[in-house]
């Protein structure tokens, strides 16, 4: 079949919670249907737009269908970011995977557009019309079809079409892994949704992947713990630690309250979980120096992207948060929790991404990984957490 031929006598079917992993919840829209990674009563708490621009972009959620088609078409309308002053950024992916294997990728180019001045803050939304990723000459054989959505653009789902029946994917008895972190966890410079660090993550350690990585948003919100309280898991973990030093948000008396209390929320809700505890990565640009970050105005205004440190190392005395500090306290507060929850562990983040590294894979823009480094993440996350650390015995 050409690939923009229609499918001939398409099979129509409803999109459904059912056929979606990864979601928090679904919102009803005049389009369709948009996946959520936190729920409404989260979004009405004094969440901010860089938030819940984050939230509705749906990294880690995938369509799940069993099937016997060769073509699938699914009609979506992406919202797509533009910074001004830089170059274009590439269309979101869609990954397609068969039987646990990535076959295809895809993309649609229309839809909505958000542009966003970088030294203002301003932003301008353009509406624009809904698309469609097709996938064809696919076997004919029942497969397990998983179609990841972009996770770098709000993606709502208009509809989906095959040419032979679909039905949910059923369990397979593999333990949900629900992650909080930062954009570095929501997958930012990723190669495409499925090879974001905690994707691969999941994927080597035989998990099912809920993905709370928030772009700019891993900020110790009160309604995030709760939202992971109210989810089902088997295994846990949050990344904690460069959002709030770059948003110069809280000093050291208000962090390891605000830690506590987030663990605490989410012990609530899953008492004996593992619950795992990372720091952050390497950034040599915060390791020392506190926030806020802001964008390099004159690598700017040359038509590139890329962060610096504005905060003063002095401060430190003071209270400021460094990445350094925040280790040496995420590591302390574990230590002293663990005296009362032996299923709580802390992993030290630059054993995922350090100094050697660094040297070899430095971050591009000086905050995010690039697509070599999330997958050199994903690998060594789960040879760490799903091999032999806090989540090894969990796996099935």
């Amino acid at each position: 079949m050409p690939p923009h031929t229609p499918i001939a006598h398409p099979v129509h079917t409803p999109i459904t919670a059912q056929l979606l992993r990864g979601a928090v919840e679904l919102e009803r829209t005049e389009h369709g249907l948009l996946p959520h990674r936190l729920p409404a009563r989260a979004r009405a708490q004094g969440a901010d737009a860089q938030l819940l621009m984050a939230e509705s972009q749906p990294s880690g959620v995938r369509l799940a269908l069993r099937t016997r088609a060769t073509a699938i078409e699914l009609d979506t309308l992406p919202t797509k970011r533009v910074y001004v002053g830089t170059p274009a950024r590439p269309d979101g992916l869609y990954d397609l995977l068969v039987d646990g294997r990535r076959v295809a990728q895809g993309s649609v180019s229309c839809g909505n557009t958000l542009a966003i001045d970088m030294t203002t803050g301003a932003t301008e939304y353009r509406p624009g019309e809904p698309g469609t990723v097709r996938f064809t000459g696919l076997s004919p054989d029942i497969k397990d079809v998983e179609i990841w959505l972009p996770h770098n653009e709000t993606t709502e789902l208009v509809a989906l079409r095959t040419d032979a029946p679909v039905e949910p994917v059923p369990g397979r008895g593999r333990a949900v892994w629900l992650h909080h972190g930062s954009s570095i966890s929501h997958g930012t410079d990723a190669a495409s949704p499925a090879t974001t660090w905690p994707a691969l993550a999941a994927s080597l350690g035989g998990a099912e992947l809920v993905n709370l990585g928030f772009g700019g948003g891993a900020l110790l919100d009160p309604f995030t713990a709760r939202t992971m309280r109210d989810t089902a898991a088997d295994l846990i973990s949050v990344k904690i630690g460069i959002n709030v030093v770059n948003a110069d948000l809280m000093r050291l008396r208000a962090f390891v309250p605000a830690v506590h209390g987030f663990l605490d929320t989410i012990r609530d809700g899953h008492p004996g979980a593992p619950l795992l505890v990372i720091s952050p990565i390497l950034c040599p640009i915060h390791e020392d120096t506190p926030g806020p970050c802001a964008p390099d105005l004159a690598e700017l205004a040359a038509g590139r992207l890329r962060f610096l440190a504005t905060g003063d190392p002095a401060q430190r005395a003071s209270g400021k948060l460094t990445l350094s500090v925040i280790r040496e306290e995420l590591a302390a507060l574990v230590a002293a929790r663990s005296a009362y929850d032996p299923n709580l562990h802390y992993l030290d983040g630059r054993s995922l991404y350090g100094e050697r590294d660094a040297e070899e894979l430095p971050l591009p823009d000086a905050l995010h990984p690039d697509a070599a480094t999330h997958r050199r993440m994903g690998e060594r996350f789960a040879q760490l957490a799903f091999g032999h650390g806090a989540f090894a015995t969990a796996r099935r």
